[in-house]
């Protein structure tokens, strides 16, 4: 569906960044929606090309052979796709490995979704901890003083973004606040 926005936006890809649970796939598929262009969940394609969920991978070969395989995944999907109109999430973890944040630069305009911790907690506890290893049995107070300190040491990726949006807080529409923030970031630009 080609929404009013679409020829208002570029056509280069946009990459939504930010720690878990701050709405990368959700916003993503939203603003893929209302702009008229196509969405990638790079999780869903990592789990194409290397035939495991990031989460199976991980606890099957660790984290650091996640994140090499990971880096090389957006570089593949973005050779493959014959889409130019393409929202892309990334993992959390992604901008902070190796030279990931240069390369979104290269490759398009990358956006950071950026929270503050406690809502993330909130926001967390709201999903199957199951589904995050590193992360699971953890109640709210403990994922807080889990995401503090790992979110300040990835801000400094974070904020290597082409936008930053701050998110409204734990609110009920704050995903929708996020894409009409994006929109009009982008709408912005082009005036």
């Amino acid at each position: 569906m080609a929404g009013k926005h679409s020829q208002t936006i570029k056509s280069k890809p946009i990459y939504l960044i930010g720690y878990m649970a701050a709405g990368k796939t959700t916003v993503g598929k939203q603003l893929a929606e209302r702009i008229g262009w196509h969405f990638v969940d790079l999780d869903d394609a990592f789990l194409q090309i290397h035939g495991f969920t990031p989460n199976e991978y991980i606890r099957q070969f660790g984290i650091d052979a996640f994140r090499r395989k990971e880096k090389y995944v957006l570089e593949d999907i973005a050779d493959m796709s014959p889409y130019e109109n393409v929202v892309y999430a990334t993992g959390g973890g992604y901008p902070c490995y190796e030279d990931n944040m240069e390369c979104l630069a290269e490759l398009g305009t990358s956006v950071y979704l950026r929270w503050e911790a406690r809502d993330l907690a909130k926001r967390l506890m709201l999903t199957d901890l199951s589904e995050r290893p590193v992360l699971q049995g953890r109640t709210e107070d403990e994922l807080l003083q889990f995401i503090s300190p790992q979110l300040a040491a990835r801000e400094a990726y974070y904020l290597k973004a082409d936008h930053v949006v701050n998110a409204p807080g734990f609110t009920e529409d704050a995903d929708e606040q996020l894409v009409d923030a994006i929109v009009s970031i982008f709408n912005d630009s082009k005036t």
